[in-house]
């Protein structure tokens, strides 16, 4: 039987004929659980400069995809409150699930998905009883289905005011269980807009990426949680405001408001669901004048991704965390990589600890599910020093060599300008012999460690032999060109240390070829977890 009743056996419902009893009370019953049936709360809604969640699915899925599991829970509230009230007033027990397709238009059948909503609306978005085994039920059908999530995460966390389970700590609750559980296997996409504490905030943590809007708090622990800990009162606004969880790394994409951060995780989710039709290249020449020739001048990175990728495919993630390390996911001919490059605008493009953590996370997400990576490579290597090292940078730097060994997807690298030592290395999973292609554009140059101070650390004695310092210096140039001539990617080229050295404008048809001769490149059949951090 059709959800409107057609189909009924004795055509109650159809030809203009009375409703039968029990189908008229499903259809009151399933319009109090809409929008419409609330106009007070969808106005405060509103007037907050925010959308319901019904409004935000409806967004996000195709029209006529979405199959609800749940709508008709309630708060589990009936000790003490009459039960009119909590259906009017809490439906769905302000857990809004099921399953829909998205970007249907793009992929066809690969486009289902499990789609997921708290309800601020409702009890302030908390997780309640009956949200909760609702979630477990989602949960585990997205593990049985392999369907990637996307999950609205606004909310105050725990609801204390449910009264008809009998519960002490609660803390035998599954949910958090099971969806951590399903790192690696699909992608989730969390968003937060508003505030998002506690139980609701761990959920997002535990999700691939996160989309959060301006204005959003994100944090392990509410304000009650912080004056109850005893550290004080605290404004829900500040608890984890966006420009510090953007900053840092915890916030993947930043949205100006809810329509913006839909559209955005539509956009991310696109890029785990498949190829699309090759779209337009831009001019590619373009490349050849992107690179300073200045060793020490910096540039931006971000156009050359751009330029390689098909026009309007590339996102940045965490742009506002360790800038010198830029990760993006994009497209070349339609099909979705990854990629990570050096940027000398911050810290010359040199790796620290946070930069490090940053591309290891991020080649994680992309062996996890299928996506070859792209390396770029700017930089004079690791970070160094007392102030690097007290950052643990021993650990972090062994992090990203760790996680570019593990690749089980088509790695390629291309040297940009400079690539020099162990950083080097790391940023083309651990030698330049480990992607499936390492080319260099003409310009480059590759070494043990940055010439300059190769040359001041290894003839030292016989630069402090010159007395004169203008002459000592001049000394230090002429030696340090005669290394950057030994250095050239030509040079490297000879002894085979590197594959190729091509024109940067061939560079988007070699990625290309070589993802062809690759093949899928998917990973095996081993779900692994992605980092959350």
């Amino acid at each position: 039987m059709g959800a409107d009743g057609e189909g009924g056996g004795d055509g109650a419902g159809t030809g203009g004929g009375p409703v039968r009893p029990d189908l008229a009370e499903l259809r009151a019953r399933r319009a109090l659980t809409e929008d419409a049936a609330r106009p007070e709360a969808v106005a405060r809604r509103h007037a907050a400069g925010g959308r319901t969640a019904r409004e935000n699915l409806a967004d996000l899925v195709d029209a006529g995809s979405f199959v609800e599991y749940g709508r008709f829970a309630i708060a589990a509230q009936r000790g003490r409150r009459e039960t009119g009230d909590l259906i009017a007033r809490t439906p769905a027990d302000g857990f809004i699930g099921g399953t829909a397709t998205v970007n249907g238009e793009l992929f066809g059948e690969r486009a289902a998905c499990a789609v997921l909503s708290y309800d601020y609306t409702v009890l302030a978005g908390t997780q309640g009883a009956l949200g909760h085994r609702k979630k477990d039920r989602l949960f585990e059908l997205i593990e049985r289905m392999r369907l990637p999530a996307v999950l609205f995460a606004e909310g105050g966390g725990g609801r204390p005011g449910d009264t008809d389970y009998p519960v002490v700590s609660a803390l035998d609750t599954r949910a958090f269980a099971l969806w951590a559980r399903l790192s690696g296997l699909v992608p989730r996409i969390a968003i937060v807009a508003g505030r998002c504490f506690a139980g609701n905030a761990v959920l997002a943590g535990c999700s691939d990426l996160i989309v959060a809007t301006e204005g959003s708090s994100l944090g392990m622990g509410g304000p009650a949680m912080i004056e109850g800990g005893g550290l004080g009162k605290v404004d829900p606004d500040e608890v984890g405001p966006l420009e510090t969880q953007a900053r840092n790394g915890v916030v993947d994409v930043v949205a100006a408001d809810e329509a913006e951060a839909t559209a955005a995780a539509k956009r991310l989710l696109a890029y785990f669901q498949g190829t699309t039709p090759a779209g337009a290249a831009p001019d590619q020449a373009a490349l050849r004048e992107m690179v300073p020739e200045r060793a020490r001048r910096a540039f931006a990175v971000g156009p050359v991704i751009e330029t390689l990728a098909d026009v309007g495919s590339v996102t940045f993630l965490r742009e506002r965390f360790a800038p010198e390390l830029v990760t993006a996911l994009a497209r070349i001919e339609g099909r979705p990589l990854g990629f990570v490059a050096n940027d000398s605008r911050h810290m010359a493009g040199a790796l620290t600890s946070e930069a490090s953590d940053k591309a290891a996370r991020f080649l994680s997400l992309c062996d996890a599910f299928g996506l070859p990576v792209v390396s770029l490579l700017d930089t004079p290597g690791f970070m160094v020093g007392p102030e690097a090292e007290a950052t643990g940078l021993v650990r972090h730097a062994s992090r990203l060599l760790v996680g570019g060994a593990a690749l089980r997807v088509p790695l390629i690298a291309v040297v940009l300008r400079r690539g020099y030592g162990l950083g080097a290395q790391a940023m083309a999973g651990g030698s330049l012999h480990e992607p499936l292609l390492t080319v260099a554009w003409p310009g480059a140059h590759l070494g043990p460690m940055g010439l300059e101070g190769a040359v001041r650390l290894t003839l030292r004695k016989e630069l402090e032999e010159i007395a004169d310092e203008a002459e000592r210096e001049r000394r230090v140039r002429e030696l340090t060109a005669a290394a950057e001539e030994n250095a050239k990617a030509l040079n490297a080229a000879t002894l085979f240390e590197i594959d190729d050295v091509i024109d940067p404008a061939e560079t988007r048809d070699v990625i290309a070829r070589t993802l062809r001769a690759a093949g899928t490149g998917a990973p095996a059949d081993r779900p692994h977890p992605v980092d959350t951090w």
